[in-house]
């Protein structure tokens, strides 16, 4: 079975071993023809899916205890994937969900690493910078690019670390796998969503 979620930027589809990431353009060119089942945040793209005779939306059937309307159908994907933990996604923005006992706890969302960029750079020309991957957060940083970077990454573990308590960290997400080294103990598994896809599907055989 192939399953894809599919973003405002990426189709990613997974076929039980590996995720490939891909344009919208060429995961239908690609994958048009096979059977998928898919979950989507693409509006723009509803009418051309729709068209597709072998995609199913399987939208209907992600939901989670606790949910609210608007919660976006990939974090509830993510959050079906465990029944305990607490999920980030990272991407254009960063999204932080608890789950406990399979019951949705809530959550928050945060400026992705890109945008915070962004702001910055919105700022003033001289806090146009690019991030230090490598930047330590165990000392005070002495250039703007350690500063910007150190407030970015910094900001964004403390939150998410008041948060965690005792959880288990997902991670999954494009700097997902960056983010993921600054937390003790955290898993990143960009099947995250595939496995919640697989929890729904199994829940409504």
């Amino acid at each position: 079975m192939l399953l894809a979620d599919i973003g405002n930027s990426r189709v990613h589809i997974y076929n039980g071993k590996d995720v490939i990431h891909l344009s919208h353009r060429e995961a239908i060119a690609q994958y048009g023809n096979r059977d998928v089942k898919y979950i989507s945040v693409k509006h723009q793209l509803k009418e051309r899916l729709s068209s597709l005779d072998n995609w199913e939306d399987i939208s209907p059937l992600i939901k989670i205890e606790n949910e609210y309307e608007t919660m976006g159908i990939d974090r509830k994907a993510l959050c079906l994937s465990h029944r305990d933990g607490i999920f980030v996604s990272v991407g254009s923005a960063i999204t932080v969900d608890v789950v406990e006992d399979g019951v949705y706890q809530g959550g928050f969302i945060l400026l992705g690493l890109k945008a915070y960029l962004e702001a910055y750079s919105s700022i003033s020309p001289a806090l146009k910078v690019e991030l230090n991957q490598e930047v330590s957060l165990e000392e005070l940083p002495t250039t703007t690019k350690d500063a910007i970077s150190f407030g970015i990454i910094a900001s964004i573990k403390t939150l998410i670390e008041q948060h965690r308590l005792d959880k288990q960290l997902y991670i999954l997400g494009g700097d997902g796998e960056f983010l993921s080294q600054f937390f003790r103990d955290s898993i990143f598994d960009e099947t995250l969503i595939f496995q919640g896809m697989r929890v729904a599907l199994q829940r409504n055989r």
